[in-house]
């Protein structure tokens, strides 16, 4: 069998500037980085804004397992099953981070038959926005610890600094860090430490904006420290959102590639959903919406952190409606909830099957509050049995879902052609009905708890000191009308990795909430949250290398 990468470097790509033309593009309106990439100029962007708006599908997944659920391979796979059913459509992605690609949980550009492509670029440094984005934010770190080596001009205690240095691998050694050390020219002492690349709120900002002219706006109203009188300081205090922005210029255009059936795709974007917004970029959406008749884009995880940020966060700011939610399941993941131990998902198990398909019972329960329609895309593995796929596929239809059972890995579109049409059919004439959760209006304390009684299914919220702390700052500098990004684990409903299945009576702890006032909403903290992540110890780099004609081998 052959391995991602050699199905994905034995395709027959066509060149970006005629995948370009199938969508009404001309090559003035890119940016080409070779033959198989290109960014898409402000100008085209622009000229597209009066043309009709295409439908949304937004994919999701049940609460994900180290089983895999293939959100991204259903993403890419079911926007090839609609082109191949003669309905214009596009699929919008995130980009990859190279710490997961080059740790244990691989890249993110789908699997088997449905990738998008160059495969090996997009999971290493594609166009270079993951690059921007380290470079902005780590100027903006050295330029507010210059100013307060330079005579401090806006008295900003360095206890107080915020803002941490990035990059994008993993690397747990930095996650804490003291700088300034070796005497007095080589600046002021403090402690600081580092994220990787996608929580930073540059590229929340990234994928929020809707334009230059308000990326650079967000940028200014980034929180970095607070004075000696415990006064904020935002980065347009102290003068730097342009020089910033100026950084961040060409990574704001989105990306235009293929998949393997040549189905256009934008790749734009990268914030995880565990601690950000976990969807690609409000540009490439909305204009993917006005180039296709069909967008279908992607949430990060479980429908409890990707998919309630969308519809809460991310729609708002875009000031878009989705039509439909396909949710991922797979009985892989299902028997893993139900109790079942990793090595043992290849045996057939359908008492297993039965207990964890209360995992998949909440996804769809919160679905209806959102008041969004959704097809149930069962993920079909060699090792699944039809007494276990018929078990789940009856459950979401007795839940009053429709639901289809597909192979977009081995079979790339022709794998959930009955699933396109069940989509299709869904939202063909039907007006979007799409709800929010919560009103911004409200208190923090009634947004947070909103989220966890009835997306998470918590019985109470506590709030530790430092969050109360927190509270009261964001409540007296304004912050309080803003959403709510909720940082938690992706294991599992509850804030306890360890709760597999629909957690019970479960206590969530906010540990601290965090603003991210450039970015527009604000951070609750809840279990241990890492921001940098660690390699394992048999990294995925222990395969990756190239051979004397630059071609990459071992990447997934």
């Amino acid at each position: 069998m052959k391995s991602d990468i050699e199905i994905a470097q034995s395709a027959q790509m066509k060149k970006i500037t005629d995948i370009a033309a199938t969508l009404g593009l001309q090559p003035d309106d890119l940016e080409l980085y070779g033959d198989f990439k290109a960014k898409l100029k402000f100008s085209a962007i622009e000229r597209l804004k009066d043309r009709p708006t295409g439908k949304l599908i937004l994919v999701s997944a049940i609460t994900p397992t180290p089983a895999g659920e293939g959100k991204t391979t259903t993403s890419i796979g079911l926007a090839q099953a609609m082109n191949k059913l003669g309905k214009k459509t596009i699929v919008a992605i995130r980009e990859p981070s190279l710490g997961p690609v080059f740790g244990i949980k691989g890249g993110a550009a789908g699997g088997g038959m449905s990738q998008v492509l160059p495969m090996e670029d997009i999971n290493l440094h594609f166009t270079g926005d993951m690059h921007a984005v380290t470079a902005a934010n780590n100027s903006l770190a050295a330029l507010i610890d210059n100013s307060i080596y330079n005579d401090n001009p806006f008295r900003l205690n360095p206890r107080t600094v915020m803002w941490r240095r990035v990059l994008d691998v993993n690397d747990r050694a930095l996650r804490n860090v003291v700088i300034g050390l070796g005497g007095k020219t080589q600046g002021v002492p403090r402690e600081d430490g580092f994220d990787i690349t996608p929580a930073s709120e540059i590229m929340a900002i990234l994928c929020l904006s809707n334009s230059l002219e308000e990326l650079r706006t967000k940028i200014g109203r980034i929180l970095v420290a607070y004075t000696y009188d415990n006064k904020p300081v935002l980065v347009k205090d102290m003068g730097f959102e342009g020089a910033i922005a100026a950084l961040m210029k060409d990574a704001l255009k989105p990306n235009l590639v293929q998949t393997l059936e040549n189905t256009p795709a934008f790749v734009h974007g990268g914030p995880f959903a565990n601690i950000a917004q976990g969807t690609s970029s409000i540009l490439a959406t909305k204009t993917a919406m006005k180039l296709a008749d069909y967008v279908v884009t992607e949430a990060g995880f479980g429908f409890d952190l990707g998919a309630e940020k969308f519809f809460d966060i991310v729609c708002p700011y875009g000031d878009f409606c989705t039509s439909a939610v396909v949710l991922v399941a797979t009985v892989r993941a299902i028997k893993h909830h139900g109790g079942v131990k990793l090595r043992n998902l290849n045996t057939p198990n359908l008492e297993a099957v039965s207990k964890g398909l209360e995992n998949l019972a909440k996804h769809l329960d919160s679905i209806r509050i959102f008041g969004m329609r959704s097809v149930v895309a069962i993920n079909k593995f060699a090792t699944d049995t039809d007494e276990e796929l018929a078990l789940v596929e009856n459950f979401a239809k007795e839940k009053g879902f429709d639901a289809a059972i597909v192979d977009f890995w081995g079979k790339g579109g022709d794998g959930g052609l009955n699933l396109a049409e069940k989509v299709e059919r869904l939202i063909r004439d039907n007006v979007c009905q799409q709800r929010m959760l919560y009103d911004w209006g409200d208190t923090v304390e009634n947004k947070i708890e909103t989220i966890a009684k009835n997306i998470y299914g918590a019985q109470k919220i506590d709030f530790t000191p430092e969050a109360k702390k927190n509270l009261r700052a964001i409540k007296k500098y304004g912050y309080d009308k803003l959403p709510v990004c909720m940082a938690k684990t992706q294991k599992s409903l509850s804030d306890n990795p360890a709760l597999l299945g629909r957690p019970k009576d479960f206590l969530v702890t906010v540990r601290e909430i965090l603003i991210s006032a450039g970015a527009g909403f604000i951070i609750p903290v809840t279990g241990e949250i890492l921001r940098m992540p660690g390699l394992p110890k048999e990294p995925s780099a222990l395969q990756i290398d190239v051979d004397s004609g630059g071609n990459i081998k071992g990447l997934f």
